[in-house]
């Protein structure tokens, strides 16, 4: 199956644990039902990108929503995911996940609101979470998407912080780095959804939190909101490997890697024995037409006894209930916080898709595509 579907179609664990694929209630739901003909605006893949996307890369094309059928729900896009893996997506090269196909709709996590159902699982009005991506309509079954309660926290940390950002956050610190209370953690791209939830869990964990960020303004946010100990600007830095030396004064014990290039390349002269680095992503690299070629890290982590491993937050599904409890209830305490940029209209996907590249999200980027029609819950 899809690792995409299965996650978000595995129930969210915050006050209440249900590892069924939909709730099992005996009434029967009323079926709103939508007698208008819609239209649905849907973003497709037009052609790989070679390098940075551009305008060429993405179309919109609009098709006419058919009817739906018994147990079919109708849903409204009210919220979009943009994330960076999707870049690797859009090549036709074998990875964790099968690429984007060309002439199809982006596919994503997205938040919905249930406009029409035929479904005894769903009601009109119902919000609801599932990787429909970037078009303004979706026809599902039941197990294509769950429903989520937004009495328990914004919707929008569905696809944040109690999302899969979260437990990308989560598994790699905890599962791959293990930091323990006094060691040093540095994480680059360190205000984003991911790196920003790292460096608070590496603190509830009394470890020193050094975050690498693009701007003044991010370095403030990781020291001032999030307690960071220390941050580095990359773009300003004359010497960033002096710049770590002064902020981690006894070494680097973990490295959660979000960008790799020339940072990593830094931060690898800094580790100590016995460190360990978690690779979460490559941002820098994402976008290169070239192999991207570096220094050689093998001596570094021989001579240090390091450990380097990548991964994928699905190489921890079995433990999805556990960690979306925790972070759930951290979150409940006021120990965890978090930062949403939210970019506005349909048509705006593609661009805030390109801002991840160009690093002007702050904490995680959505885009909020429409208001809800049936309910007032946000």
């Amino acid at each position: 199956m899809n690792f995409f579907l299965l996650y978000y179609c595995i129930p969210s664990i915050i006050g209440n644990i249900c590892l069924t694929w939909v709730e099992k209630e005996s009434n029967i739901y009323s079926k709103g039902e939508i007698n208008m003909t819609l239209v649905n605006n849907q973003f497709i893949l037009a052609e790989r990108p070679q390098g940075m996307p551009d305008g060429n890369t993405f179309n919109v094309v609009q098709k006419n929503v058919e009817e739906i059928k018994k147990n079919q729900i109708l849903i409204k896009t009210l919220y979009v995911s943009v994330d960076p893996y999707m870049r690797g997506r859009m090549e036709d090269a074998e990875s964790y996940v099968e690429p984007f196909e060309v002439n199809q709709v982006i596919e994503g996590g997205s938040i919905g609101e249930v406009i029409e159902s035929k479904s005894n699982h769903f009601n009109q009005g119902d919000l609801v979470i599932g990787s429909f991506g970037w078009q303004e309509y979706f026809t599902a079954t039941d197990k294509d998407i769950r429903k989520i309660d937004p009495t328990l926290a914004p919707i929008t940390t569905h696809l944040g912080i109690l999302g899969m950002t979260g437990l990308t956050a989560y598994f790699g610190l905890l599962e791959i780095g293990q930091p323990k209370k006094g060691e040093t953690v540095v994480i680059s791209g360190a205000a984003g959804a991911v790196g920003s939830t790292v460096g608070q869990i590496a603190k509830l964990k009394g470890a020193r939190v050094v975050g690498i960020a693009g701007s003044d303004e991010k370095i403030n946010y990781l020291k001032e909101e999030l307690h960071f100990d220390e941050g580095i600007n990359y773009r300003t830095t004359k010497d960033i490997t002096k710049d770590l030396k002064q902020a981690c004064p006894k070494g680097i014990d973990v490295y959660f890697d979000n960008v790799g290039g020339e940072i990593s390349d830094a931060v690898f002269t800094q580790i100590n024995r016995y460190a360990r680095i978690p690779v979460c992503g490559a941002i820098s690299a994402y976008n290169l037409e070239k192999v991207d070629v570096g220094p050689r890290v093998q001596t570094m982590l021989i001579k240090n006894s390091a450990m380097m491993q990548g991964f994928t937050v699905g190489n921890y599904s079995k433990k999805f209930g556990e960690a979306s409890m925790q972070l759930g209830q951290w979150l409940q305490e006021g120990k965890l916080t978090y930062r949403e940029t939210i970019r506005e209209g349909f048509e705006s996907i593609p661009d805030a898709f390109l801002d991840l590249f160009k690093g002007n999200n702050l904490g995680k980027l959505l885009v909020k595509v429409a208001e809800p029609q049936f309910t007032d819950k946000k």
